[in-house]
Formats: structure tokens, C-alpha cells, sequence
């Protein structure tokens, strides 16, 4: 996990009193969650707590009924469409299925946003779009494959190196590690921290995986009941006397293997 003197207490995203209503069924109610720069956040909560409605609020996809959703400290709901531009490409987003397309190759789906956004020559969005790749650890040939080439922690790992294409200041993660053996979540855990370490950026995943929270998130804000029940390291929210916190989170087997798994310093 990222030492406390990497990141501030500043915040880098704000959720303000936020309400999320589809017809009669409400998923938010009067949610309230600040992110602080430089940290990993994770949104944990079991299925229905509305996690991937969160982010894709966070990220502008979705508006919520009611509430602010502060990005860098702009108000996503008053800006222009060109404002809104500007400000998504300060972020990077890793889908839950990679999000890659299938008729083009690996290296062509990282260097889209390159030549979507950046003027530059066609053989400099391939060099930097192969350098991406390599960050995440894929082989040299892993760019000229398409997308249904790979293994799953292959996709994960190309999916992220889309992410990080424009050297984003905020990542956010949809269930990395969903579908992926034990090993190759591993993979994904050290894949984030070692992205994160390299680029101070701010990072919010969405996720159901135990381990990769033990390993990897600085704080996890539990979602149920509308709002946030519990925010806090995965230290204090294991000895949350809330059932419905402790039940999430002291399943013997996933602490003892991501206790385990914890580096001697942390």
C-alpha cells in the first residue's frame, strides 16, 4: 500500500449528499465520499450496492438524480461539453472487460487516445504505445495481437496500459482482477501499485476481491444501504463491529491469505 506521505488529505474527488434513482428503485441515498490525491480507494459492497453506478458518475457517464459530483474541484453537472473534454483527460478508465476492440490490434487500442487527442506522428503514438505496454509488463508481441488473443491477465494488462496512454493524474478501475487465477491477481495487485508508484497518480477501483483490497487499497468505502456504511483501512474495517461490514470482510480464508500476502513493512 502507498505510504501515508504520498498522498494529502486534499481531495481530488467529492460526492456530496448524492442520490441515485432508477423509477422506484433507489441505489444511493444521501452518499457523502471524498478520494484525497495520491491515494488507491477501493469501492467494496456486496452486488446491488450501486459500486459501477458510482463510478460511472464519477467518470460522467451518468448523472446521479441529485447531488454534486466534484471532479479536480469542477462541478461535473455545470460544465460544457468542451469543459468536460478537458477534464476526461485527466483521467484514464480500465473497464471490467478491457473495453478493448476486437478488429484492431493490442498496440492500436492503446495508442486510440494518442491520436485521438494528441498530434503526433503515427510512429510516435506505436513507440508509445509499445512503451506503455512493456510498463505493464506484456511481451514485445503482445501489441500486434488482437484483443481475443490474449489470456485474461493479458487483457487486464492491456487494458490498463490503455488507461495510463495519456498519463492520466486519476485511474479508475472496474473490477481488475474479475475472472483472473490466483496467480495472475496477483500479477494485477503488483501491476497497480507498481502504476501508481511510478505516476503518483490517484487511483479508485471497484472491486469484489478481498485480497486485492488487503494488498493494494491506502482506505475501501464499504457501499450499502444507499450510502457509505464504513470507510477506513482494511485493518479498521475488519474489526468493524457492523455485521454487515464484518461480514464482508472477515471471511477467515481471504484474511489469512492477504495478511499473508502483505509486505513485512506494511
Amino acid at each position: 500500500m502507498n505510504s501515508p506521505a504520498l498522498h494529502s488529505n486534499e481531495p481530488v474527488i467529492e460526492l456530496r449528499q448524492i442520490a441515485t434513482r432508477f423509477g422506484s428503485h433507489t441505489v444511493h441515498e444521501g452518499l457523502d465520499l471524498s478520494v484525497r490525491r495520491g491515494e488507491i480507494l477501493g469501492l467494496a459492497g456486496g452486488s446491488g450496492a450501486g459500486k459501477s453506478v458510482l463510478l460511472r458518475e464519477m467518470i460522467g457517464l451518468q448523472r446521479p438524480s441529485s447531488g454534486q459530483v466534484l471532479v479536480f474541484g469542477e462541478d461535473l453537472s455545470t460544465l460544457s461539453a468542451a469543459q468536460a473534454q478537458a477534464l476526461r483527460l485527466r483521467w484514464g478508465v480500465m473497464f471490467q472487460r478491457g473495453g478493448l476492440f476486437g478488429s484492431i490490434s493490442v498496440r492500436a487500442n492503446v495508442g486510440l487516445p494518442l491520436r485521438e487527442h494528441r498530434q503526433l506522428a503515427s510512429a510516435e503514438v506505436d513507440r508509445i504505445a509499445e512503451q506503455k505496454l512493456a510498463l505493464t509488463g506484456l511481451p514485445s508481441d503482445a501489441g500486434l495481437k488482437h484483443p481475443n488473443e490474449l489470456s485474461g491477465g493479458m487483457l487486464k494488462r492491456a487494458a490498463l496500459a490503455r488507461a495510463i496512454a495519456l498519463d492520466p493524474e486519476l485511474l479508475f478501475l472496474d473490477e481488475p482482477t474479475s475472472g483472473l487465477d490466483p496467480a495472475s491477481s496477483r500479477g494485477v495487485d503488483e501491476l497497480i501499485l507498481d502504476t501508481q508508484a511510478a505516476s503518483g497518480a490517484t487511483v479508485v477501483i471497484v472491486t469484489h476481491d478481498v485480497d486485492l483490497m488487503w494488498r493494494v487499497c491506502d482506505r475501501v468505502a464499504v457501499l450499502g444501504e444507499g450510502h457509505v456504511m464504513a470507510l477506513g483501512t482494511m485493518e479498521e474495517l475488519s474489526s468493524n463491529p457492523a455485521p454487515a461490514v464484518a461480514a464482508y470482510f472477515t471471511n477467515p480464508r481471504e484474511a489469512r491469505t492477504a495478511r499473508a500476502a502483505q509486505p513485512a513493512a506494511a
